[in-house]
């Protein structure tokens, strides 16, 4: 939902920088600003800054930075609007509420019972296995070494051996049978009419990234079958793009996402200290779920079964993560079945060496393929190089594809110029890749001339926000036009008109962005260090430079549009006329 910009500002107001920061991160005061370790990258000193008089954050380490909004945007994971939400109840102001037509109306209440109905069924479960009839259950999870507090934080519960005590108390509690069943949680049929869908089985919900119980999965005591049973899918609960344990994952801040097969497996990893353990549920890893997962984590290092079936499925998650943009790498458990019997046996000390010595997700494919070829017969070792071939023609990128080439020649022991001809072949049969030009001289690709653009622009309105006074003496010549970076020209439309009005709010123009790369980008201007220059002209100079620099630009810029817009053309003239103005006027900082 949109929310109008006074009604945002009026949220971030109201939330202190430092009062929310100091809730999640450990800050000391040091001369005006706040300073402690920062949570989004590891470190040993401190160089993340909280700034009460800019409500900003910035970590001059690994660049993050932005107000109020863009902590809980990186730190929670939450969206702009979620951000907006959990603030706003914070502070205790209210939000306006979306307005729907009926049908829209109608599926809202039904989200809310199906949630409402699936937290009474998740509380019953819980309190089941705790009572004389989940001693069964509540034996299995201390027998598989889960402690009490780990089988409360994940909220398991147990569902009675008889078939239908969770109808009976859901149908007391004031909930109809269309909506028990629509929830997943009961069946009807002629013979036994309205009758549970789970019973004799240690139950584990599932919930979402905002910790609201979506669905259940239920392990069977004894030797009845399925073994694991999985909620249905509903309105609220769809498999394929949703995680177990995400909503405790998406927080870890460890950089990486362990994906594993099952339930147990995530517990026990969370137990151990490794929260970032996440599982698919029930059904083999989907594109959604690796959608989902990018939005947490760059690097996903898959913990499946080391038997058949889970090199298989490695195998094909090892795709989806390479479409999905994301790195993958393949954890080795051997000697053991899974991460749950490994931790069992070896502890979290040699999980943690396993996770540091993960395998390459692209060496492992070749390991695999290697399974099947006899490397001492020249024939069979030669389709075996072709095939590698094959598989490195999929790096599009022509970098990745020489350094790949390079690392695997090394390994195999191939001739580094053997395998690239042979790759190259491979390309130009089946078009899989472009051949890879290399460089016939030494000299240096130069730089993407749009960098060259950006960077004065930058460092212009960072000298603006340092030294506003300065901006009095150059707005004859610049105007937000000019700067022809769309995130730029957004921040010095907002800059210039504060300045103009005698004030400056930092932390009011990062809220001009809901995009949490664009915050961060944006409180990159306000947080960047400029030159120390030993002496006044020098600084005289270079700021002169960069204003002409970011009106240059300018000029080139709208000179290219004239055909295609009129108004260009008048930019143009009063833009060159500008410039040669600029270009003789001393600028002085004092």
């Amino acid at each position: 939902m949109y929310y109008p910009d006074e009604l945002v500002e009026e949220i971030r107001t109201k939330n202190d920088i430092v009062d929310v920061i100091s809730g999640y991160v450990k800050i000391q005061k040091k001369g005006s600003s706040y300073f402690g370790l920062c949570p989004f990258h590891n470190e040993k000193s401190p160089s993340f800054s909280v700034s009460p008089g800019k409500q900003m954050y910035y970590c001059f380490g690994c660049g993050a930075g932005g107000n109020v909004f863009t902590f809980l945007m990186e730190y929670e994971n939450y969206s702009f609007q979620e951000a907006v939400k959990a603030l706003a109840q914070r502070a205790g102001v209210s939000l306006p509420e979306a307005e729907f037509n009926e049908e829209a109306r109608k599926r809202e209440s039904r989200r809310a019972r199906l949630l409402e109905v699936n937290k009474e069924a998740a509380k019953y479960f819980y309190y089941q296995l705790r009572g004389e009839k989940g001693h069964a259950g509540y034996q299995y999870l201390r027998k598989r070494q889960l402690s009490d507090e780990t089988i409360h934080r994940f909220g398991l519960g147990f569902a009675n051996v008889t078939s239908d005590d969770l109808t009976k108390y859901l149908k007391n509690k004031g909930y109809e049978d269309k909506l028990i069943q629509e929830a997943g949680l009961a069946a009807f049929d002629e013979k036994y009419g309205m009758h549970d869908k789970f019973w004799n089985r240690v139950m584990f919900p599932i919930q979402d990234i905002n910790h609201r119980v979506i669905g259940f999965g239920g392990r069977v005591m004894g030797e009845g079958k399925p073994k694991y049973l999985n909620s249905p899918e509903t309105m609220i609960f769809d498999k394929s793009r949703n995680l177990y344990g995400l909503n405790f994952a998406r927080t870890s801040r460890t950089n990486n996402i362990i994906l594993c097969e099952g339930y147990m497996d995530v517990i026990a990893m969370h137990q151990a200290g490794f929260s970032q353990a996440v599982a698919s549920l029930g059904t083999a890893f989907t594109e959604g779920q690796a959608n989902l997962l990018r939005r947490y984590a760059q690097e996903v290092i898959l913990a499946y079964d080391s038997d058949n079936a889970g090199v298989m499925a490695a195998l094909r998650a090892i795709g989806i993560l390479k479409e999905a943009g994301l790195t993958g790498k393949v954890l080795n458990l051997e000697p053991y079945k899974d991460p749950d019997e490994f931790m069992k046996n070896l502890g979290r000390e040699a999980f943690q060496e396993r996770i540091a010595q993960a395998e390459n997700s692209f060496f492992f494919e070749l390991r695999m393929l290697q399974r099947d070829y006899d490397l001492n017969d020249p024939e069979s070792k030669t389709r075996f190089h072709r095939e590698i071939a094959k598989k490195l023609c999929g790096f599009s990128e022509e970098v990745e594809r020489e350094n790949y080439i390079e690392a695997v020649a090394k390994k195999y022991h191939i001739g580094f110029e053997n395998l690239r001809k042979l790759v190259l072949a491979c390309a130009a049969q089946t078009g899989l890749a472009k051949p890879a030009a290399r460089p016939k001289s030494g000299i240096q690709a130069k730089k993407d001339p749009r960098e060259n653009q950006k960077k004065p622009q930058k460092l212009l309105l960072t000298w603006l926000v340092e030294e506003p006074a300065l901006y009095q003496k150059i707005k004859k010549y610049i105007s937000p036009s000019d700067f022809t970076e769309d995130l730029y020209r957004i921040i010095a439309e907002k800059l210039f008109e504060d300045l103009d009005q005698g004030s400056l709010n930092p932390a009011a123009v990062i809220s001009l962005f809901a995009d949490e790369e664009q915050q961060r980008e944006a409180a990159g201007v306000f947080n960047a260090r400029l030159s120390e220059l030993s002496t006044r002209a020098e600084q005289e100079k270079a700021f002169h430079d960069i204003v002409v620099a970011v009106k240059r630009n300018s000029l080139e810029y709208f000179s290219s549009r004239q055909g295609a817009d009129v108004s260009a053309i008048t930019r143009v003239i009063e833009g060159k006329k500008a410039l040669e103005e600029l270009s003789k006027t001393h600028i002085s900082l004092d």
